[in-house]
C-alpha cells in the first residue's frame, strides 16, 4: 500500500501547530498572573514572542547576543514654580530590604511630601535585621538627591531637635500612591499631627502599565528614575566590578550575562512545584544553564551570579559556563573587608542590582521586584536583552522568543516614563 505525501506533510503540520500551541500556553501563562502580596510571591509575566517590534532588539553577528538599543530620553517634564511654599512639617522614612525596594520607596515619600508641601527628611538604610541600619550617604549621593528634587521638595539631612518622635504619625501608603489617594487618606492626618512617616506596602509587586493608571505623574517619574544614584566609592566598585567580568569575555567582546539566582530563594519557593498549564515560578542553576546552553551560548561565555557565597548546586552551571563568577570571585581584595564581611549586607544587594542593570544580558532564575525593577532601569539604559527563562523541549531555541514582555510589548512603566 502506498504513501500519500500529501498526507504525511498534513500530519507533520498538524502535530508541529499542537506543540507550538502548547509553548504559546505555556509561557501566555506567565504574562497573566498578577500576584498580589510582597515580591517573592509574585511569578514570571513571561512570554515567548515571534516577532519583537519597532527594531527594538536586533541579533548582533557571532551568536544569540544582542545589541543595545539607544539610550531612552526622559519623557517627564518638571516646571518649576514660582514661589515654592513649604508647611512646617516633616516627612520621614526608611529604605528597606534592597534597591529594588528603595526605588518605590522614594518615590512613594516623594509623592507624599510634594503633595502635602512637607518637607522631606533624608532617610536612613535599613537591613534586614533589627539594628542593621547605615546612612544614606554609605550607599547614595546625597547632593545628587537633593539637586536632583530641588525644584519639587524640600530635603533636608535630619529632624530638626525640637521635633519629638512623638509628634510623628505612622501611615501606611500603597506602591505608586496617586494624589487623590494622598488628599484623601494622609492630608487630614498630617494636619492633624503635623509630621508622619511613611511606609509603604505592596499591594502588587507589577510594574506594568495599566490604561486605569491614566497618565504617570511626573513627580513620580522624576523621583523612580532621576533621584537615586551610587555615592563615588560605591560607584566605583561596581565599575571595576564589570571591568573584570568584560576583561573574562574578551572572546564574546567584552559582554557578558547577569543572572539573578539566588539557593536561599530557590530552595524556599521550591522550584520543582508548577502551576497552571505546567508552568514554573522559579529555575535552578541546571535549568538556566540548558537554557542559555540551547540559546546558543558558548561555554566560553562570561556569567554573573547573584549569589552571596559559592554553593555546590551551582556547580552543574560551572561545568557547562566555567566562567560564572560570584561577588566574592571579582570584587578586589582590598574592597572585601568592608562590602563583604557582612551577613546580609545591603552593599551586596546594590551590587546585584546595579551589575544587573549593567549587564548585556539579564535572567531572572526568580521573579519579584528585582527582576521588575531591573528591566526598568534597563530600558532606560537601553538594554533590551532581559531573557525570561523556559523549558526549551527541543534542541535550540531563538533568544529573541524569550525576551521579556515587559520589553517586547513595552508594557513597563517606564515606558511612561521614558521616550
Amino acid at each position: 500500500m502506498g504513501v500519500d505525501l500529501r498526507q504525511v506533510v498534513a500530519g507533520i503540520l498538524t502535530i508541529t501547530m499542537f506543540v507550538m500551541l502548547g509553548q504559546m500556553l505555556h509561557r501566555d501563562y506567565f504574562d497573566a498572573v498578577q500576584v498580589q502580596g510582597e515580591a517573592h510571591d509574585i511569578e514570571f509575566h513571561g512570554s515567548k514572542v515571534a516577532l519583537v517590534e519597532d527594531g527594538l532588539v536586533r541579533s548582533s553577528e557571532g551568536g544569540p547576543w544582542m545589541e543595545d538599543s539607544p539610550s531612552l530620553k526622559p519623557c517627564w517634564s518638571i516646571s518649576p514654580p514660582d514661589e515654592v511654599v513649604f508647611s512646617k512639617g516633616y516627612v520621614t522614612f526608611s529604605l528597606t530590604n534592597g534597591p529594588e525596594y528603595h526605588i518605590s520607596q522614594i518615590t512613594d515619600a516623594v509623592m507624599v511630601a510634594k503633595h502635602l508641601g512637607a518637607t522631606l527628611v533624608l532617610p536612613d538604610i535599613r537591613g534586614s535585621k533589627p539594628g542593621d541600619e547605615m546612612n544614606f550617604d554609605d550607599i547614595y549621593d546625597v547632593d545628587k538627591l537633593v539637586k536632583s528634587l530641588e525644584s519639587i521638595v524640600k530635603v533636608v539631612k535630619k529632624l530638626p531637635s525640637h521635633v519629638s518622635l512623638r509628634d510623628i504619625a505612622i501611615v501606611k501608603v500603597p506602591a505608586r500612591v496617586a494624589e487623590d489617594y494622598i488628599k484623601e487618606h494622609i492630608d487630614p492626618i498630617f494636619k492633624s499631627k503635623g509630621n508622619i512617616r511613611v511606609t509603604t506596602y505592596f499591594p502588587s509587586v507589577n510594574l506594568r502599565k495599566s490604561s486605569l493608571d491614566g497618565e504617570t505623574d511626573p513627580v513620580s517619574c522624576l523621583a523612580m528614575f532621576g533621584s537615586l544614584e551610587l555615592q563615588p566609592g560605591v560607584n566605583d566598585l561596581v565599575e571595576s566590578m564589570i571591568q573584570r567580568l568584560k576583561t573574562h569575555s574578551k572572546n564574546s567582546g567584552g559582554r557578558f550575562i547577569a543572572i539573578d539566582l539566588r539557593v536561599e530563594i530557590l530552595e524556599k519557593k521550591n522550584c520543582r512545584e508548577t502551576g497552571a498549564a505546567g508552568s514554573k515560578t522559579c529555575y535552578n542553576a541546571q535549568e538556566i544553564a540548558l537554557f542559555l546552553r540551547k540559546l546558543g551560548f558558548g561555554s566560553d561565555t562570561t556569567i554573573y551570579l547573584t549569589q552571596p557565597r559559592w554553593e555546590s548546586s551551582l556547580n552543574i552551571l560551572k561545568d557547562i559556563f566555567p566562567k560564572t563568577f560570584t561577588k566574592e570571585a571579582i570584587m578586589p581584595e582590598d574592597k572585601k573587608s568592608k562590602y563583604l564581611e557582612l551577613e546580609n549586607s545591603e552593599y551586596e544587594n546594590v551590587i546585584d542590582f546595579y551589575i544587573s542593570s549593567r549587564s548585556d544580558v539579564f535572567v531572572p532564575a526568580i521573579p519579584g521586584l528585582f527582576y521588575a525593577n531591573t528591566v526598568g532601569k534597563r530600558i532606560a539604559l537601553g538594554k533590551p536583552q532581559v531573557l525570561v527563562p523556559a523549558e526549551i523541549s527541543g534542541t535550540s531555541g531563538l533568544s529573541t522568543d524569550y525576551i521579556s514582555p515587559y520589553i517586547s510589548k513595552k508594557n513597563h512603566l517606564a515606558y511612561s516614563c521614558f521616550c
